[in-house]
């Protein structure tokens, strides 16, 4: 089909994810031909760097030719088989690697397809686990507030972003939330790199009084990305550890967004220096190729569901591509790529590239802050400084940002007021370099008007 056809044809069939689908009328989608490294390639042969590694989930660059050659050599086997009662060579290589390279002892591995299907998963055998171990009245979950961990009804109702969840508010779980940490809007005056956490206080209150009654707490370490990327401390996780092994309550660390390198380190937990009880992994672990997500967990956790079938103690969650083998060959390629190419030692110097842009976007008068961590960076744009007031949300600043920076060929999708930086972690110097610049300027744009 040519360009033209293709999106009258989008916009006669296609409901397109995450999106106001009257924009479209002034902002038609991109079609995209091919992908090259951090480039994509669209139908008239325009190119755009991927500064989001679309949608947080391409580690390595597009049609990366490991991965390729991974692909292919698994569809020359078998593309999927039923997982229930079998198991494939990739699936079993996957959760032996993912359980030597997590932080602790989660030597138990459940797959699934989406992160959102991750954190269904964490949270039923949270629930389940305390039903099998005679604490039945363990039965809700603690999340944090502008959380995100998902569109489906269990993931939408431990998140805290209103904006995906309050029309849907009476179908979901009853739960409780905690003020997350805000380190820009600091309530104490401090700054993350030095403070000791006092934002803490308000979740620690709320698991010791209502200990009894939880089953998890359930958090996105060191990042809140769908907030607009807030950046917190390590030492907010080792409290957080600390409190539920006091309290007998699971931690649920959500890594679908910041694992496998975003960080700085292969999981976030380990600049903390502590294990979640419940580990849910997805977006980068196939290199942005295949849906797929796993769930970690411990064996204590396992052994409350191992019994005779009569006990009726089985997990019974399934769907229908779990353990897919194209995908775990490819998850299984990913982790040969960060250890052969020594992914993680290179990330340094492009973090060193991020710094140095910092006070060239702060030194724009409605740039409240622009913060890092890892490879993961952010541009906070405000309305006042001094207060640190944000743009009202109808001005869609950042939405502009994003428009201005697509013509001058580089994708950053918004958070509100927040254009952030989440690309591969192999994106060349001279790019990412390309992509600071044309945030900027755009940025710059938005916010002189």
């Amino acid at each position: 089909m040519e360009y033209q056809d293709i999106v009258r044809y989008d916009r006669q069939h296609v409901w397109h994810p995450c999106s106001q689908e009257k924009d479209y009328e002034l902002q038609p989608p991109i079609p995209v031909e091919r992908g090259e490294g951090v480039y994509l390639i669209d139908k008239a042969g325009r190119r755009y760097i991927d500064g989001v590694s679309s949608w947080w989930v391409n580690l390595f660059g597009h049609n990366h030719p490991r991965l390729n050659r991974a692909l292919k050599d698994q569809v020359d086997r078998i593309s999927h088989h039923i997982f229930a009662g079998f198991t494939h060579e990739p699936a079993v290589e996957l959760a032996r690697r993912l359980s030597e390279l997590t932080p602790g002892n989660l030597s138990r591995v459940f797959f699934a397809d989406n992160g959102s299907a991750a954190v269904e998963v964490a949270l039923k055998m949270s629930f389940q686990y305390w039903q099998q171990s005679g604490r039945p009245e363990k039965i809700r979950f603690v999340s944090l507030s502008d959380a995100y961990h998902g569109e489906t009804v269990g993931a939408l109702s431990v998140g805290g972003c209103d904006l995906y969840r309050e029309v849907y508010r009476p179908m979901l779980l009853e739960t409780f939330q905690a003020r997350g940490p805000d380190c820009y809007r600091c309530p104490y005056g401090l700054h993350r790199d030095s403070c000791d956490a006092p934002c803490f206080e308000t979740l620690e209150q709320l698991v010791r009084e209502r200990r009894d009654q939880i089953a998890a707490v359930i958090i996105e370490p060191l990042i809140q990305c769908a907030a607009g990327m807030r950046i917190y401390p390590p030492i907010y996780l080792r409290k957080l550890r600390a409190l539920c092994d006091d309290c007998q309550v699971h931690y649920i660390a959500d890594e679908i967004a910041v694992g496998f390198g975003r960080t700085g380190t292969l999981f976030a937990n380990e600049q903390a220096g502590v294990a979640p009880d419940l580990l849910c992994l997805s977006k980068g672990i196939t290199g942005g190729y295949l849906p797929l997500s796993v769930t970690l967990a411990g064996e204590e956790i396992y052994q409350a569901f191992y019994d005779d079938y009569q006990s009726l103690k089985a997990f019974l969650h399934s769907h229908s591509y779990t353990g897919n083998p194209l995908a775990c060959a490819l998850a299984v390629e990913v982790l040969n790529i960060f250890k052969d190419e020594k992914i993680l030692e290179q990330l340094p110097a492009r973090m060193a590239l991020l710094d140095r842009y910092a006070a060239r976007f702060e030194a724009l008068s409605q740039v409240g802050e622009f913060r890092r961590c890892g490879l993961v960076a952010a541009v906070e744009m405000v309305a006042d400084r001094s207060r640190r007031t944000p743009y009202p949300w109808q001005q869609r600043r950042g939405y502009q940002v994003y428009k201005k920076a697509l013509q001058r060929g580089a994708l950053l999708r918004p958070l509100g007021n927040v254009v952030y930086f989440m690309p591969p972690l192999t994106i060349p110097d001279t790019a990412l370099e390309e992509l600071l610049e044309t945030a900027l300027q755009a940025v710059k744009e938005v916010t002189a008007c």
